[in-house]
């Protein structure tokens, strides 16, 4: 199979509040106008003990989770989430749409919780080797717009309860990274109606299957 006819891994990244969970239905719908054969899964999570690893991420306990902690959780999960779910259907031809991969903890570990980048990407390295997706798509909102879109939801998670300093590292993050990567990272302005969103992720589309 050559390079051109292999199947594409997309990540779908933002802050919380700036509609991920809307736009991955949207953006598979796209991809089954453009009848490709594709798996949706999402991080953390994608695998059953992956999916453990989710419920003790994101749900408040007594006992405190450290910054250090998240991170090798989530390099757990990942390991387990590419190798049992990702690279098989890669390998099978089949296109990856992901809420959430590797950037994710650049943006919320690194910048939200301020940990080491290099020391994230020395764990990512040794993980993961050279393997990410080949485009990340990113939701960008003005902090304020996102979080008072959150606040209309009745149990917020581990997450989302964090302050607005917390949110706005993150957003700085993935912007830093979408300029490190401009071939892989495509930003979209979420902060407009769904309408214009919509539009903009056809447009991101129809540019990667002209890649093909």
């Amino acid at each position: 199979m050559s390079k051109a006819q292999a199947a594409k891994f997309i990540s779908l990244e933002g802050i919380e509040g700036v509609g991920k969970s809307t736009n991955m239905d949207y953006l598979a719908s796209l991809l089954t106008k453009y009848k490709k054969d594709f798996i949706r899964t999402r991080e953390p999570g994608g695998t059953h003990i992956a999916e453990a690893i989710r419920h003790i991420l994101l749900q408040t306990k007594d006992e405190v989770l450290l910054p250090k902690t998240e991170i090798l959780l989530l390099y757990a999960g990942r390991y387990q989430h590419v190798n049992h779910v990702i690279k098989p259907a890669l390998e099978n031809n089949q296109w990856v749409l992901c809420d959430r991969f590797l950037d994710a903890t650049l943006a919320y570990q690194g910048g939200g919780r301020q940990q080491p980048l290099a020391s994230i990407l020395q764990l990512n390295d040794w993980v993961l080797g050279d393997f990410k997706p080949n485009y990340t798509i990113i939701l960008d909102a003005p902090v304020e717009v996102a979080l008072t879109r959150i606040q209309k939801r009745k149990n917020l998670d581990r997450f989302e309860k964090e302050d607005i300093s917390f949110f706005t590292r993150i957003r700085n993050q993935y912007l830093a990274l979408a300029e490190r990567e401009p071939d892989r990272f495509r930003i979209v302005d979420a902060s407009q109606n769904l309408h214009a969103v919509h539009e903009q992720l056809a447009s991101i589309m129809h540019e990667i299957m002209q890649t093909e």
